[in-house]
């Protein structure tokens, strides 16, 4: 038997091809890992899929998650590899496992529960901790295999404290001697495959007893040293997230000043806040601007609301703070379901009003006039009428009940939402003015970290499905434009130059979607985390193939067992062909 021409054909899609441009159809031909052929009636493959009624993208590339520890224990890189994500990339926010010396183990872990709620049994079992530098933090990846790509961004809370030790987490200001030594880590963690750096300057970002992140307040100074380690390498890129309280203005003008003296890209998170809900029109306008002087600097935005999840398997619930709660909240989940469907505990728990502690809880826990039930099918820009509180005028009862009610539904793992950042207008067009712009990228969904309050892995197919055929509460993006946004525009943000698009020579991360039918499910809740911890996953249907590296790994939804993701080690070249393009 004659040697088939391609290990894999896409047969008869519409191919949206990572550029922006129209859709064509054709067949698409991969071997040995890259696009081989586009073009109709290719000679048949080793394994074929039929793409007919389909369309065809490049592998989404998602520049925002915190896989820092599971892929230290996981194979599959999940919930983002349910979504078409081909690469990730973690280390965000300024928090990881790398640099550590073994007496800061437990601190980067307090750290990465407080900021990212992964709980500390979890890390504390899943992490082999079989390094000390950045570099050997790459080595330990380098023999693990994936579903999906990873790269990774030097953090600097890590940093930090393997410098300073305990000034450092006590956010004390760094020395000139620290900051070279800062300095000097980060050119050598760049040189070893870091894809860039990363911090946080935000008071959201605490550790699990509290207190701020070490790199909250560090000063001009100490992010301008570690940035020209950067330069000094000549490679990497910068991450930031910040209040930019008191003033956005000066707070954005530092991080231009970054970029412009280290030449390295520089990107930030942007969203809407409720508390200054006009703030990010001055940041995009500041990131205008500095674009249009040459500087690259990019704003990462996401398309729906950053929103908490609430119920009886979460982390939190609208009681979990009321004394008669407390009475059953160390009871196994069966058992506080009994508990609260009680006549008589139901009608103590519901008479104790007293107000939730605490900046968070204070504000989140009650705020009936923003929170929804979460269906089946996820509507992530609501109306409100139908919040807890309009549900429960509707009904003639207090928002109390309709809650209760809810979070006991489905053998108590119904779900409340409460977005809380980018829906301070009670609808999404900040998020569509920020992602029409031409200086952002989308980011943001923090894949593997938030297990117990936060789902946002599934940021990619929401963009597909809310912002390109279902949203009806305002202007859609072309389908072509937010098929860029996720692979071409996300890639070489990071400088991932042999990705995001579907030409011949380009690697075959590929996704075959049946888009009429693209749908997001509701998040569930798993027990599969290192020593039984859970977490909220999401998935999809409507994928029907996913391919990374030329072998497909999904084949509708499902793993076919396929793990050909490896360690990115930096920047990538563009195909030698077509790097001049």
């Amino acid at each position: 038997m004659a040697a088939h021409a391609y290990d894999i054909v896409l047969r008869g899609g519409l191919v949206y091809d990572g550029s922006g441009s129209s859709p064509y159809e054709a067949d698409v031909a991969v071997k040995d890992g890259l696009i081989a052929a586009i073009g109709p009636n290719l000679p048949a493959g080793r394994e074929e899929v039929d793409a007919r009624g389909m369309i065809v993208t490049p592998g989404f590339v998602d520049i925002h998650t915190h896989y820092d520890g599971q892929a230290t224990w996981d194979e599959r890189l999940q919930p983002s590899s349910w979504h078409g994500v081909t690469t990730v990339v973690a280390g965000n926010c300024g928090v990881g496992f790398a640099p550590c010396k073994p007496e800061d183990h437990d601190r980067l872990i307090r750290l990465m529960e407080g900021v990212e709620d992964i709980p500390f049994p979890v890390l504390t079992q899943g992490l082999p901790w079989n390094w000390e530098s950045f570099g050997e933090y790459l080595d330990s990846l380098e023999g693990r295999s994936f579903d999906i790509d990873y790269a990774t961004q030097l953090p600097h809370a890590a940093l930090r404290v393997f410098v300073m030790g305990e000034r450092g987490a006590n956010r004390e200001p760094a020395t000139e001697a620290d900051i070279a030594a800062m300095a000097a880590i980060a050119k050598k963690a760049m040189e070893a495959g870091a894809i860039g750096f990363s911090t946080s300057r935000t008071l959201n970002h605490r550790t699990s007893d509290g207190q701020p992140t070490p790199t909250l307040n560090a000063g001009e100074d100490e992010l301008l040293g570690i940035a020209m380690g950067l330069k000094a390498a000549g490679r990497g890129v910068l991450q930031v997230v910040s209040d930019f309280h008191p003033d956005p203005a000066e707070e954005f003008a530092m991080f231009r000043r970054l970029a412009e003296k280290s030449g390295r890209p520089l990107s930030f998170s942007l969203v809407q806040s409720p508390k200054a809900p006009e703030s990010w029109k001055i940041l995009l306008a500041g990131v205008e601007a500095a674009v249009d002087a040459g500087l690259p600097v990019k704003a990462q935005v996401c398309g729906r609301p950053v929103g908490v999840l609430f119920g009886l398997e979460l982390t939190l619930n609208p009681f979990s703070q009321s004394e008669v709660y407390r009475e059953i909240k160390d009871l196994p989940h069966a058992e506080r379901v009994a508990a609260m469907s009680d006549p008589d505990f139901r009608a103590r728990l519901l008479m104790d009003d007293a107000a939730p502690r605490g900046p968070f809880a204070g504000s989140s826990l009650r705020a009936w006039d923003n929170m929804f039930l979460m269906a089946e099918s996820p509507d992530y820009e609501p109306t409100m009428d139908d919040t807890v509180a309009g549900i429960a005028r509707a009904r003639g009862v207090t928002p109390e009940e309709v809650a209760l009610d809810h979070i006991l539904s489905d053998g108590g793992r119904g779900m409340l939402y409460h977005p809380f950042l980018n829906y301070a207008d009670g609808n999404l067009d900040p998020s569509y003015a920020m992602l029409s712009h031409r200086d952002t990228v989308p980011g943001l969904s923090d894949g593997g970290a938030h297990v117990g309050m936060i789902c946002d892995g599934s940021f990619p197919t929401s963009m597909l499905t809310h912002w390109t055929r279902d949203r009806t509460r305002g202007p859609k993006l072309a389908l072509a434009d937010v098929i860029k946004m996720q692979t071409r525009d996300t890639a070489q943000a990071v400088g991932l130059e042999d990705r995001g698009l579907i030409a011949t020579g380009w690697r075959a991360d590929l996704n075959v979607i049946d888009y009429d039918n693209l749908k997001l499910l509701a998040p569930s809740v798993a027990y599969d985390l290192p020593a039984g911890g859970r977490r909220l996953v999401q998935k999809a249907k409507g994928y029907v193939a996913t391919i990374v590296a030329g072998q497909i790994t999904y084949r509708d939804g499902e793993p076919t067992g396929a793990l050909p993701g490896r360690l990115v080690r930096g920047s990538q070249a563009a195909p030698v062909a077509l790097a001049a393009e």
